[in-house]
């Protein structure tokens, strides 16, 4: 009876089986590697340390070793934290209770699993690697005598190192993992190791993390469907005009830029999720840019290029399609950017075709950038416009493991778990899937955007940018604005945005909302989900503003439709895609957005 119970327990694999996927493996395996040398010989990251994290490491040491005080304080506190933690797990195991003496921080997700808590030998692990990390990180931000870049660099490749080493990430420390492991017989480990493998393949070598199942989504059947045709094409744009919804629409159109470092469907994910489909609905005649996914062919494209056959290129196909030259215009990230440089220099041009502006999540004074600055150092320019000026673009893939190295217990060691210890397939997830759809960026335009913006912080300076041979200023966009910011962004930081509330000119409406870079900005009234702040005065100083605004429950969109609706009620017949002097050219989504970066 209990060898019964034994061999439902543990399951004994087929040896066959088990012999003929190791085969495979070796066979991909080999495959892989050739793949993978093939790749540094086109086009390794040049020189031995291209992000410049060893100076920085060196610099932390030689502070720390020059005051040992400081340090010995800290390795005492440590120890003293780490005896009791014993002590305590000394009477639990005796079957006494003992309160936790650290705790996972507010979201960590990582520890979810029963045993993390009831089980007192996991629960130790965890909070040892927890008291180890807390240690670590709070050392390395003692440091004094650090630059601001330098201290920022060491946190942040601290944190990446910390998350790595989570016990959660390997199989003997994880408790979920070992029980799969013993309920399968370590199967799980096996199909696991194909997973990685099929990840690799996928690479060509590389590492490119499969976070949902790319199966389950096509564009245009179930992602990015809502109802339009391409009116209007150049080398880097396809403009998209939206089929009406309602009887009668706004005289003035909407016109959606996007950022070009993802696809333009983020705003269009699935109908109950996507904000042309609900714009359109609210009676707006909704024309969006999707950009092209560059290859080398268009290397020399600038970012005034992005700019004139962009949003300006636009601006005049839109009078042609509904004989309006007035719009509205809506900038999403790097898209809210350009936004905003095309409202300076049609200011300078006395240009008044666009009327109001909305920025979502858009930075254009990047002193305090966030965490991505940490990637824009001089050193690391270098390295990356060899690599760019080579190939003529930056791979997707590698500006993907940028943002999600953001959140990386999210975005990539949960996915290591998942995929590779557990051996499971990950689920369909719309955003996930956009997510992993990569664009390329053109050399010249990316090397302008991050060292003139990111590295120099010239857009902000009046004069410090010239586009298409005028200097432009971002103080006399004077037109109605309203800028979204959200509150756990990591890309665009949310005090970071409300600087723009003290240099543009005119009527300003800043509205805060809850969550992130996507989901703040990717949530439909009818979800009920999350909450935004407002507050009509705007004081220099965004605390002053958060202590004064009052948070109102559900999505920024409604609030955003009052202000939109409130700027001109005008309204005319509802336009059809091609009834003007643009025909239509195909369908929306269009031919660009299927272009993909493999």
């Amino acid at each position: 009876m209990a060898e019964d119970k034994a061999a439902q327990a543990f399951k004994v694999p087929d040896p066959a089986l088990l012999t003929r996927n190791m085969a495979d493996i070796a066979r991909r395996s080999q495959r892989i590697v050739m793949e993978f040398l093939k790749r540094q010989s086109d086009g390794a990251l040049p020189g031995l340390d291209p992000l410049n994290i060893g100076g920085a490491f060196l610099e932390m040491t030689a502070r720390l070793m020059a005051n040992p005080v400081a340090l010995m304080k800290a390795q005492v506190a440590f120890w003293q934290d780490y005896m009791l933690l014993w002590q305590n797990t000394a009477r639990r195991l005796l079957g006494a209770e003992a309160e936790p003496v650290v705790q996972p921080p507010p979201g960590d997700r990582r520890f979810r699993h029963e045993d993390w808590h009831e089980n007192e030998i996991f629960d130790f692990i965890k909070q040892s690697y927890l008291l180890s990390a807390r240690y670590i990180q709070s050392l390395v931000k003692q440091v004094e005598g650090l630059d601001e870049k330098t201290a920022q660099k060491l946190d942040f490749y601290t944190r990446q190192f910390v998350d790595a080493m989570a016990p959660t990430n390997f199989v003997l420390t994880n408790p979920e993992v070992l029980r799969r492991t013993i309920e399968t017989g370590g199967e799980n480990l096996v199909r696991g190791l194909n997973n990685l493998l099929a990840d690799l393949e996928r690479g060509k070598g590389r590492l490119q993390i499969k976070m949902t199942d790319y199966e389950a989504f096509k564009v245009g059947e179930n992602i990015a469907t809502t109802p339009g045709s391409v009116i209007y094409r150049n080398d880097l744009i396809e403009l998209i005009q939206y089929a009406p919804t309602t009887e009668e629409v706004l005289k003035r159109p909407l016109l959606i830029i996007p950022p070009w470092i993802n696809k333009y469907y983020i705003l269009d994910l699935r109908p109950k999720n996507s904000f042309i489909r609900w714009a359109v609905s609210q009676g707006h005649t909704v024309f969006c840019i999707s950009w092209v996914n560059p290859d080398e062919r268009l290397a020399q494209k600038s970012f005034e290029d992005y700019m004139l056959e962009g949003p300006l290129a636009a601006l005049e196909a839109i009078r042609k399609a509904t004989g309006e030259s007035d719009v509205n215009a809506i900038g999403y990230c790097l898209g809210g950017t350009l936004l905003a440089c095309t409202l300076a220099h049609m200011a300078a041009k006395e240009d008044a075709r666009i009327r109001s502006a909305t920025f979502l999540t858009t930075l254009v004074d990047f002193a305090e950038a966030g965490e991505l600055s940490v990637f824009i150092d001089e050193e690391q320019l270098k390295a990356l416009e060899e690599i760019m000026n080579k190939r003529g673009y930056l791979d997707g893939h590698e500006m993907a493991v940028t943002f999600n190295m953001l959140r990386a217990n999210d975005l990539i060691w949960s996915f290591v778990v998942n995929n590779y210890l557990l051996g499971q397939e990950p689920f369909p997830f719309d955003l996930l899937y956009w997510n992993s759809d990569s664009t390329r960026m053109p050399a010249a335009m990316h090397s302008f955007y991050l060292r003139k913006m990111y590295q120099e912080n010239k857009l902000v300076e009046p004069g410090g940018i010239t586009l298409a041979g005028t200097p432009i200023d971002l103080r006399r966009i004077a037109v109605p604005t309203y800028i979204l910011a959200t509150r756990e962004d990591h890309i665009a930081p949310w005090k970071a945005c409300y600087k723009a509330t003290q240099i543009y000119a005119g009527k300003k409406r800043f509205v805060l909302a809850a969550s992130g870079h996507i989901a703040g900005v990717v949530n439909p009234p009818e979800a009920g989900k999350y909450s935004h702040w407002v507050n009509t005065d705007l004081p220099p100083d965004p605390e002053a503003w958060l202590a004064g605004a009052t948070e109102l429950a559900g999505s920024w969109w409604t609030d955003w439709q009052r202000w939109a609706a409130g700027l001109s009620r005008a309204r005319v017949k509802a336009r059809t895609p091609g009834e003007g002097e643009l025909p239509v050219l195909e369908p929306a989504p269009g031919s660009y957005v299927r272009i993909t970066a493999q």
